[in-house]
């Protein structure tokens, strides 16, 4: 056996100890269980109250959603000039309203002039929510409209920004006062922003995983050593794919399952996909459409 050969089974063997060494030290440590997570079916979350049956983040799309039987909501909050939470997904009005402008350079008096409904085109290809009197909506009037519904929070400004900087106590201090702890899913795509949120929340409400840790969950369930990952998120909201890394495969939904961590797929909007990923083991579907993920688990489940 030459020099090399020797070293190659050294390095190897040493591998092997390492790894035999960790699973003997390390054991698989699952989440507590989380009573907004608790639920026997998958469950189907309006994305942005459900973006393509009415104008995103409006009160008449939550409503829409919630007649049709959906069990909670995704949404996103951003922090308005006067330190108000509202229901917004961009920085800036435009794209969304008849207005201009960043959305925390405005009071929420102010946001609350713009049609939310203005830009909305129907599947009849018409405007019909202009002027119909839909306007931004505060998270205070979602919790107190919807006192029964799972709400997923993600928290959008950046923790470098004033807002970002404020936000995670004010959303904390909001969800105590409506003592809503048992029915939110507070994340963000800033793992920082998450937790900065927890050091108020004190892991009393369940917390959903920001980029940074689906990243280690994905490594870890790819390499030998998932046995030493310790997720530090109640669920995961995720895509079926980010870059060329498919995140939907049966195995990696059961290695998060085994950790009591459910999977949530976003945005999922067509029934085949919807299909499969529940067939895969996935425990919600994220949509746009809240109409075709409602019939179709309404037939899985009869």
């Amino acid at each position: 056996m030459g020099k090399k050969t020797k070293v190659a089974f050294a390095i190897a063997a040493a591998g092997a100890a390492a790894w035999a060494g960790s699973k003997v030290l390390s054991k698989p440590q699952k989440r507590p269980n989380k009573e907004a997570l608790q639920y026997e079916h998958p469950i189907i979350l309006a994305h942005r109250g459900g973006s393509q049956i009415a104008p995103e983040n409006s009160m008449i799309a939550f409503k829409k959603s919630a007649e049709l039987g959906v069990h909670g909501f995704e949404i996103d909050i951003r922090l308005t000039k006067d330190e108000e939470i509202i229901v917004f997904h961009d920085e800036f009005i435009d794209r969304t309203t008849d207005g201009t402008g960043r959305v925390s350079d405005m009071t929420l008096s102010e946001l609350k002039t713009f049609d939310l409904g203005y830009q909305f085109i129907s599947s009849q290809q018409d405007y019909e929510y202009r002027g119909q009197g839909e306007t931004v909506v505060t998270l205070r009037e979602l919790f107190e409209e919807f006192p029964q519904m799972l709400i997923n929070i993600d928290m959008k400004d950046s923790p470098e920004t004033y807002e970002g900087s404020l936000i995670p106590s004010k959303l904390w201090r909001l969800i105590e006062e409506l003592s809503a702890q048992n029915r939110v899913v507070v994340t963000s795509f800033y793992d920082e922003q998450i937790d900065r949120f927890n050091l108020y929340a004190q892991n009393t409400v369940a917390l959903g995983a920001g980029e940074n840790e689906v990243r280690k969950a994905y490594s870890a369930y790819t390499s030998q050593f998932g046995h030493l990952y310790h997720p530090r998120a109640d669920v995961v909201q995720i895509p079926v794919k980010s870059g060329v890394f498919p995140l939907d495969g049966e195995g990696f939904i059961k290695f998060l399952s085994n950790l009591n961590v459910p999977a949530h797929y976003w945005t999922i909007n067509d029934s085949y996909t919807m299909e499969r990923l529940l067939l895969a083991g996935a425990k919600g579907i994220i949509t746009d459409r809240p109409d075709i993920a409602v019939t179709l688990l309404a037939e899985k489940n009869a």
